[in-house]
């Protein structure tokens, strides 16, 4: 067996009672990383192909390809129909899956542990041998250009998609994952081939697995599908860290009953020393049913139903934004009262009981967010990805822990400016003015 280097990632000793990760690393000689976690508790085995790049890193005539790959790898293989696709894995009692984010687009499927070689038979038969025939991609861009148009029918997305458009503008980050009509439209089985063969390559790819498996034995599997991979690999184009633009977006939509709001400001990158501080503060700000928003603007004034905060990270930048759906005459009041929440972290610490519920919030997500073999598999490969190395629990734990309430008004005064804040309503918007002087704080 050709392998380039073996790496075990589980020497790291759990210091209060969370058991250390048995994670080890392979790299082929192709270039292509296998990354397993151990889980003899489980009878389950969750197992990743993972392509390090997505939506960003398409050109503008090619926006919404890397989605549009995604879809096609499931319609046919050299060996198999898409129906034979479907068929075998229900065989085998398994959940194939796939998704494509603005930095990664990852395969994967999930069995019990006694069906992992027939499982990663048909994983890596669809990664690796695509047939993309013409009529398949015209019936896909058909069925992809409907998923257009059900999303621009739901509110609460397209106020996110109108948001983040203006936010990235003139970026590749602020295109949309799907594309658009006129880019979908356009692509062919040249193009298609073109642009599977420049990203599908083992230096820009990651299997990760996580559950009842044993490494040596799952990485002859991998090698013995994927070694034919080529090891050469096309330059990725290079990517420039966007720059925000801080928009007033008012879009009237008559036929809308509510008025949806996205606000947010630019905020720390997915490896940022900052990332538990900032997560903290989504938590306090619009993190859960206790949060600040959430109490303020729905349990308080009874203004939405729908209201939180998020954080989208990416490589070199992220944003953190609030959403919230409400009625027309109420939507002014919603803008001013949390741009008011942005105010008071400013200028008043939290409390230490706020801080302490936000910090047990944190740690309860994370640790019962890996819990699955699922959950594990995907850890695996965005640590590899952005890190390029593993946290413990604890190590997790003990940052989170370390966070202070100065530092969260600190971050807060570094984020939330009335020229750094922007702002997208859309529904019915007759007689709602939000000016920038109205974002002050």
């Amino acid at each position: 067996m050709s392998l380039d280097i073996t790496l075990a990632e589980n020497a790291t000793t759990a210091t209060s009672g969370h058991p250390a990760r048995n994670i080890r690393k392979t790299r082929l000689a192709n270039g292509l990383l296998v990354l397993t976690e151990r889980m003899p508790h489980l009878r389950s085995v969750s197992m990743g192909v993972w392509v390090g790049s997505g939506s960003r890193d398409e050109s503008p005539e090619l926006n919404g390809i890397s989605h549009f790959v995604e879809h096609m790898v499931f319609k046919g293989t050299t060996s198999r129909s898409a129906q034979q696709i479907a068929r075998e894995v229900d065989a085998i009692g398994g959940n194939l899956d796939a998704f494509t984010g603005k930095e990664t687009v990852c395969f994967n499927i999930k069995v019990l542990d006694t069906n992992v070689p027939a499982a990663l038979d048909v994983l890596a038969d669809l990664v690796l041998h695509p047939t993309f025939t013409p009529e398949d991609i015209a019936r896909e861009q058909s069925v992809i250009l409907e998923e257009i148009k059900m999303d621009e029918d739901n509110p609460d997305y397209l106020v996110h998609e109108v948001f983040t458009q203006n936010f990235w503008k003139h970026d590749a980050l602020g295109r949309p994952i799907l594309g658009t009509n006129k880019t979908v439209s356009s692509f062919d089985q040249q193009v298609v081939f073109d642009f599977y063969a420049s990203r599908f390559t083992a230096a820009n790819m990651v299997f990760s697995a996580a559950g009842n498996l044993d490494h040596d034995k799952f990485v002859a599997m991998v090698e013995q599908h994927f070694s034919a991979l080529s090891a050469t690999s096309n330059a990725l184009p290079g990517r420039a860290k966007p720059e925000a633009q801080p928009h007033v977006t008012l879009k009237n939509k008559k036929s809308l009953e509510q008025v949806q709001i996205c606000m947010g400001v630019a905020a720390p990158a997915v490896a940022s020393q900052l990332r538990y501080p900032v997560y903290l503060l989504n938590t306090i700000l619009g993190g859960g049913m206790s949060s600040r928003l959430f109490q303020t603007i729905r349990e308080d004034r009874g203004l939405a139903y729908s209201i939180y905060s998020e954080m989208n990270p990416f490589r070199d930048t992220g944003s953190l934004c609030v959403y919230a759906g409400t009625s027309p005459d109420k939507a002014r009041e919603a803008v001013l009262l949390t741009v008011a929440e942005f105010r008071r972290l400013k200028e008043e610490l939290v409390t230490e009981d706020e801080l302490q519920r936000a910090k047990n919030q944190l740690k309860g997500n994370i640790v019962l967010g890996l819990e699955s073999s699922s959950s594990r598999m995907a850890n695996l490969a965005r640590q590899q990805m952005y890190f390029e190395r593993f946290f413990t629990v604890d190590e997790i734990i003990d940052q989170v822990e370390a966070v202070t309430r100065e530092d969260l008004q600190v971050l807060a005064r570094e984020l939330f400016h009335q020229d750094t804040i922007a702002l997208t309503l859309l529904g019915n918007l007759d007689g709602t003015d939000i000016q920038r002087s109205d974002l002050a704080c």
